[in-house]
């Protein structure tokens, strides 16, 4: 990280303080997309395609491409009968009907979470709902969430699109959000859906996922004490951009980092207390890199703020095609879920 010693001495005997918030860094769906593609590298000679980023952090990436890992962007890219796997984020049914019909090994990297939600969408729009997505246009989640049903799915990103929406039948509306948003802008989108729908179609469970909603909780708690808060993630990455612009709606700098190299000694001056953090893709050993930056540069404490701790974990996709026998030696389980 540059030099960042510019920053003033936070207490009396000269150490900066850093406040790192939990949980942080890798949910269960990571390390399960992530722990995917390695057990398929492992157990193939041939190459192993990722369609799309596995998740959305470049150190990972960059590390399973380090590997062996052949990521490309679209299934053109895969040669016919290869293996490929799909990112965490999912995937519409062109794409799954492009791989069958293409003879591709597929190993299903999407995170339980996600499917969920792609089974909300498809049992919304069977009974003739016009089905709201709160969104980002663009991400890969979104995109593969409208092609499970793009002619019954409408996207909102913002309050005035809920506002200027316009469907054929507004006593049969439901909604869906993608996982990585905002707790608090989600659940002010859901309230302009609300007035503008009243007989809008309640779910009996939230969209956005644990990792989420707890990685921002855990930022909150640490936010009034903090000067300047850190965030370590891609710039992709939906939920990591989320966290620092809940700082900033708090009135706390934040930025966005990959790795230490990052930070800007500007971004330290006057600052005693940092608040760290690390979005659900980024990977648990940058933040301690973080923390060795700090460190060398003179005295730190460092306080663990542990809101909740997360016991999630979700089973291995059950791997068919030429890569089962491959894999039966790696132990391969069920697709599941236990906290």
């Amino acid at each position: 990280m540059g030099n960042p010693s510019t920053g003033e001495n936070p207490e009396d005997d000269g150490a900066r303080r850093i406040l790192l918030a939990g949980p942080r860094s890798f949910c269960a769906g990571v390390e399960r997309a992530i722990e995917i593609v390695e057990r398929a590298l492992r157990s193939h000679t041939s190459p192993v395609y990722v369609r799309k980023q596995i998740v959305h952090n470049a150190y990972v990436v960059e590390d399973l491409a380090n590997k062996g890992a052949v990521f490309v962007e679209e299934l053109e890219e895969v040669p016919d009968g290869a293996t490929v796997v799909f990112s965490a984020h999912g995937v519409s049914p062109a794409v799954r009907e492009e791989a069958n019909n293409r003879g591709l090994d597929v190993i299903d990297g999407t995170c339980p979470l996600v499917t969920k939600v792609h089974a909300k969408a498809r049992r919304f729009a069977a009974r003739g709902d016009t089905v709201v997505l709160i969104g980002h246009a663009g991400h890969e989640e979104v995109e593969g969430t409208l092609g499970e049903a793009p002619d019954s799915i409408v996207l909102v990103d913002t309050l005035d699109d809920v506002r200027n929406l316009d469907l054929p039948d507004p006593e049969r509306v439901s909604y869906l959000t993608q996982t990585t948003l905002a707790v608090d802008e989600t659940a002010a989108a859901v309230d302009a859906l609300r007035q503008k729908f009243p007989m809008l179609h309640e779910q009996s469970s939230d969209d956005i996922c644990y990792a989420t909603t707890n990685r921002q909780n855990a930022l909150n708690a640490i936010i009034e004490e903090a000067d300047l808060v850190l965030v370590v993630g891609s710039t992709n990455s939906s939920n990591s951009v989320r966290l620092v612009e809940l700082s900033r709606r708090q009135g706390t700098p934040a930025h966005l980092i990959d790795r230490a190299a990052d930070i800007r000694p500007e971004w330290l001056e006057g600052v005693r207390t940092v608040g760290l953090t690390a979005g659900a893709s980024a990977p648990p050993a940058l933040v301690t890199e973080v923390v060795e930056a700090f460190a060398a540069l003179g005295p730190v404490s460092v306080e663990e703020r542990e809101i909740t701790r997360e016991t999630t974990h979700f089973g291995l996709p059950v791997v068919r095609g030429a890569a089962a026998a491959k894999s039966a030696n790696a132990g391969s389980t069920g697709e599941g879920a236990r906290t």
